[in-house]
């Protein structure tokens, strides 16, 4: 087999890839920083030339001019998670979310809608003629295998990741030549707050425990804490720079994992360019199937698993609000109910939902900030409940963890008041028995 001769007879330009996009298609591009940038960034070029194609993307990083209101005719945008991008697009109406746990995200799509092309980043094909998807299989190689067409973005920027998301050029219809960065999530600087939060969860993890983490900076302050822990493992649906931070200072090792042991376990991988460096051929980094690595019953298999997840704001029962602000979508489900579930399901696992206690929201009133509670006697009107409140374990504000598993909801009442900031106590309280709780 020539490798690189199949390879430069499927190599085409950007222009003939969008050539390529008929009326009433279905796209589907990669994750995050696995979102085939070339193509999305001059989709808009090819708007006056079709009409109704469906684009699904997750967590978009790119430029986003197709997502423009004078495109609307042309576009619809199904996003699986919202980034800034698909938040400022929903006014045009041509947005709409996809609602999903992240382990279904893939395979709930493919039995709704066929799609006919996926794009996508991936690495340079090897001397044995395989490339791999890099930095995200959450569903990636799922669609590719459902896509009529598959067009790929090779390029040598693109870690080389090992697990189940390596695919062979024989597999690949098209290639695009690109030479950009992939995008990088800056390594977020945990506040105060994030810093007294982090602490509180670290006091609940033992040497050895399994470790799941998210994004921002409680996660990041989390990640701080565990500086001199031992032993501990990861299964985790992203994989982040304070992971890897953990791992490049010897506290991950992942030497007591009942499941793939030594091994550190993710779905997708997002941060900086120093966890890219990280990752490339490293073999105790696996990139698994997000159908796998988010089932809860995968994750249950892993003892001691504890997952760390953070909130918009929660009531007084344990419902969790994490996606939305009110009825506007601000984000997704994304692997949270997942994580939450598996891990409380695992021998010795622990799910906690991180939170301060306030934020300072815009009073459209006065057109000036004031400071409202995040426990809250209800959610907002319209709001998403991401984590249903049977499932909720542990709670954490920077006043405090309570642990809401088997409580009633008259206990569950007292204890979210007693980590509410202390401004809202009383109010709390009396709303709570106004509502016969």
């Amino acid at each position: 087999m020539n490798v690189q001769k199949i390879i430069k007879n499927k190599m085409i330009t950007v222009e003939k890839a969008l050539s390529l996009v008929e009326d009433n298609f279905s796209i589907v591009t990669g994750m995050a920083a696995c979102e085939g940038k070339l193509f999305m960034d001059n989709l808009h070029t090819i708007a006056d030339k079709i009409k109704n194609v469906t684009v699904t993307n997750c967590l978009p990083m790119g430029n986003g001019e197709f997502l423009k209101e004078e495109y609307k005719t042309s576009f619809n945008i199904d996003g699986w998670f919202y980034s800034p991008s698909l938040r400022k697009a929903q006014a045009n109406g041509n947005v709409s979310f996809v609602p999903n746990h992240l382990h279904l995200a893939g395979t709930k799509r493919l039995s709704h809608i066929k799609p006919n092309i996926y794009v996508g980043a991936a690495t340079m094909p090897d001397k044995h003629g395989y490339v791999s998807l890099s930095l995200s299989n959450t569903y990636e190689k799922r669609v590719i295998e459902a896509a009529d067409i598959v067009i790929l973005e090779i390029n040598p920027n693109y870690p080389r990741t090992f697990g189940d998301l390596e695919l062979h050029i024989d597999n690949i219809d098209y290639m695009i030549k690109a030479d950009y960065a992939p995008p990088a999530l800056p390594d977020a600087e945990p506040n105060e707050k994030d810093k007294i939060i982090g602490n509180l969860i670290a006091d609940y993890i033992n040497n050895g425990d399994c470790i799941q983490l998210g994004i921002g900076g409680i996660p990041n302050a989390v990640a701080d804490a565990l500086k001199n822990k031992k032993d501990l493992g990861i299964h985790t649906e992203m994989l982040s720079t304070g992971i890897m931070k953990l791992a490049k200072a010897g506290v991950i090792n992942g030497s007591r994992k009942s499941l793939h042991r030594g091994k550190i376990v993710t779905t997708f991988a997002f941060g900086t360019q120093e966890l890219y460096d990280f990752i490339d051929d490293n073999t105790s980094v696996l990139v698994l199937d997000g159908n796998y690595v988010n089932d809860p019953y995968t994750i249950s298999k892993n003892d001691n698993q504890i997952s760390i997840n953070t909130t918009i704001e929660i009531d007084l029962t344990g419902q969790c609000c994490s996606e939305s602000i009110g009825y506007i979508q601000f984000s997704g489900t994304g692997g949270q109910a997942d994580t939450a579930i598996g891990a409380v399901k695992a021998k010795n696992g622990k799910s906690f939902i991180a939170l301060y206690s306030t934020a300072n929201v815009l009073d459209k009133s006065t057109g000036e900030r004031k400071e409202i509670s995040k426990i809250v006697p209800t959610l907002k009107e319209g709001a998403i409940v991401s984590l249903s409140r049977n499932d909720v374990d542990y709670v954490v504000t920077e006043y405090g963890v309570v642990a809401l598993r088997g409580t009633n909801v008259k206990e569950r009442v007292e204890r979210l008041i007693s980590i509410a900031h202390p401004n809202f106590r009383d109010e709390l309280r009396a709303k709570a028995k106004e509502m016969m709780y």
